[in-house]
């Protein structure tokens, strides 16, 4: 008998623990071995293709080809490097530039190249008037069916409208382009005329300066070298400028007494 119960008791106990392990054993994750994917060798047909495709991906290799490439990004030429369309006329650009530069005759190469910039401001902003104006010859094209009950004098009137509405978008951007040429420009035709300002200003003190240098040595006799005396005025330019000085006689004074001769009016006379 104490046999048999200890043999029940420890059935019980058993079967009160299985559950316990059963759960245990569902908790635990299952970790399964990774294995890579075996690479598969590319065939002589797909090399051949990939070849064939980077070879069309490769861009021009022509100088008309990279050039023309070079442009693909050009729509209105309002910005960036490029100035003239293929639709420009350059005989025409030409001489805007030359009326430019008879208008402001610069010196120098700063000058020229703000001359350069402004006028070219000025080309760019005559196109945003033709632009604006294509777009409405297209649409008078691509909107020509609409309204077809409206009054036939108001028709064209709806049409740009219509048009105006449809590229909203293209004419805010051509306004804004506008504008900024109109402010680069005013704001370059200012720095030039300082600059020409101030070129005029050392140019006249140097000459009064070779005016002074010339009297003084008229006064004492010397002959007037300029090379030797570091001015490019030649004695006619120098002559010159005296002669207008003495119309008017106090700037002519005033450069008599820079030097302090007491004699310099009678020498110059």
């Amino acid at each position: 008998m104490p046999n048999r119960a200890a043999r029940r008791a420890a059935e019980r106990l058993a079967k009160e623990q299985q559950p316990l392990q059963q759960t245990a054993a569902a908790a635990e994750p299952t970790i399964k071995p990774v294995t890579a994917p075996t690479p598969q060798p590319t065939s002589d047909a797909q090399l051949a293709a990939n070849r064939a495709n980077a070879q069309l991906s490769s861009g021009p290799k022509s100088p008309a080809g990279k050039a023309a490439s070079s442009l693909n990004a050009v729509k209105t030429a309002l910005t960036g490097r490029t100035i003239l369309l293929h639709s420009d006329d350059v005989a025409e650009y030409q001489r805007h530039i030359a009326a430019y530069q008879e208008e402001f005759k610069p010196i120098g190469y700063l000058e020229s190249e703000l001359l350069q910039s402004i006028a070219d401001c000025a080309w760019r902003i005559r196109r945003v008037s033709n632009l604006e104006q294509t777009f409405y010859a297209k649409g008078r094209e691509e909107f020509a069916d609409l309204f077809p009950k409206a009054d036939p004098a108001h028709r064209p009137s709806l049409i740009e409208l219509h048009t105006y509405e449809t590229y909203n978008k293209q004419f805010r951007n051509l306004q804004l382009q506008e504008s900024r040429l109109a402010r680069r420009r005013e704001k370059e035709i200012a720095e030039l005329r300082r600059l020409q300002q101030q070129r005029v200003q050392k140019h006249q003190e140097a000459l009064q300066d070779a005016a002074r240098v010339y009297l003084a040595a008229q006064h004492d006799g010397q002959p007037f070298v300029h090379p030797q005396n570091g001015f490019v005025f030649s004695t006619a330019e120098i002559q010159a400028f005296l002669e207008d000085l003495r119309t008017n006689r106090i700037a002519y004074q005033a450069v008599l007494n820079t030097y302090n001769r007491p004699n310099a009016a009678s020498a110059a006379a």
